[in-house]
């Protein structure tokens, strides 16, 4: 049997990689690994694959960056031509960016059963482009994996048939157990002066904090005001940077900063190193909401709203939105001793990947069901 797996920006490889392992120790089966290049520099991309363990795509659509609308539709050309030839049984898609609602309209379109790694998650956010993405995949799906059961209830809100949804856990935790022992020989901390040393770790690219210039002002003023508490490395994603070049003021609010350091992105171990040894970490990231819960280490998340309340509710993240008072407060609670103390989520334990594999191996094998 031949199942397409479609990936395009680095919150996907993370989830479809243990999927990937798992199918691929099946000789019945066929896994065609597709990277559509909507992430495509070596910083948020390459690098991921080597440090996954994935191999080669077996085919670079290299759709590259634009408007949502000028990249949505150079992905359904590209998708639509890859699926002419390869004809597969299945498309599996992850997350919730263009990439996956793409590959899923066209399957669809195509009746070519797609399995939605990751569904179920909602935020209400009808503000948010990932909050489409993610609605419209689910209601295209046949199979819908889930990581949190809020996300199986959220389903059978909208009238999902109950049949189609398994509960199977978060396979992007999947990735960070196994990729935690590099990450812990990582001398990434060592190389920024970091070692034994408390500091923040941020990440910010949704258009709410960085698109607009007051919103953007306000993050870094509130990430210099953290950075007289501790150090503040921030790697910096294009997007972000882009905007930063743009706004003379928040560039000069950076240069009076104590000690915040914005650096290149970097690579999943790299990255993962300085997360699970950050004080605290600041992000509007939804996975790195769930990886520092399964680290144990508190989050601030940069927004007002949350598609993953699981890491709110069993987890170390607490929503902070955008103001710099408030955000600076719940930095001085951490400092204090006072952060927020999770637990693990149910079925957060490694072998997600495994459970999605099978159940994407039975649909195949049984497609009238």
């Amino acid at each position: 049997m031949k199942i397409a797996l479609v990936v395009g920006a680095r919150p996907n490889f993370m989830k479809v990689a243990p999927v990937l392992t798992a199918l691929r120790k099946d000789r019945g089966v066929d896994a065609l690994l597709i990277h559509t290049g909507q992430h495509y520099d070596d910083n948020m991309s390459d690098v991921f694959f080597r440090e996954l363990g994935l191999p080669d795509p077996d085919a670079h659509l290299g759709v590259g960056s634009g408007s949502h609308a000028q990249q949505t539709a150079r992905l359904l050309c590209e998708i639509e031509t890859m699926l002419l030839r390869e004809r597969p049984e299945l498309v599996v898609v992850a997350g919730d960016v263009n990439s996956t609602l793409a590959a899923a309209l066209v399957a669809t379109k195509m009746l070519i059963p797609v399995a939605h790694i990751e569904a179920g998650l909602r935020s209400h956010d009808w503000t948010m482009p990932e909050e489409v993405n993610r609605v419209l995949t689910d209601r295209m799906s046949r199979l819908l994996f889930t990581p949190s059961r809020d996300a199986d209830a959220n389903l059978l809100k909208e009238g999902i048939d109950p049949r189609r949804i398994h509960f199977t856990g978060n396979a992007m935790i999947d990735t960070l157990n196994a990729l935690l022992p590099a990450a812990r020989g990582s001398r990434v901390r060592e190389r920024l002066g970091l070692a034994g040393a408390k500091y923040a770790l941020v990440t910010a690219h949704r258009p709410s904090n960085v698109d607009e210039a007051g919103s953007l002002r306000e993050l870094i003023d509130a990430l210099a005001q953290v950075s007289t508490r501790l150090p503040v490395i921030f790697p910096v994603h294009p997007r972000t940077r882009a905007r930063l070049a743009a706004d003379d003021r928040s560039r000069e609010e950076l240069t009076h900063a104590r000690d915040l350091r914005l650096i290149e992105p970097v690579g999943y171990v790299d990255f993962l190193s300085l997360m699970s040894s950050a004080t605290v970490v600041l992000t509007d990231s939804g996975g790195i909401q769930e990886e520092t819960t399964a680290l144990g280490v508190p989050c601030l998340t940069l927004r007002e709203n949350t598609e993953r309340p699981i890491t709110i509710e069993r987890g170390t993240n607490v929503l902070v939105g955008s103001d710099p008072k408030r955000i600076v407060s719940e930095v001085d609670a951490v400092l204090r001793g006072d952060a927020k103390r999770g637990s693990l989520p149910e079925l957060w334990d490694g072998h997600a990947g495994d459970r999605i594999a099978r159940a994407v191996v039975e649909l195949c094998r049984t497609p009238g069901e």
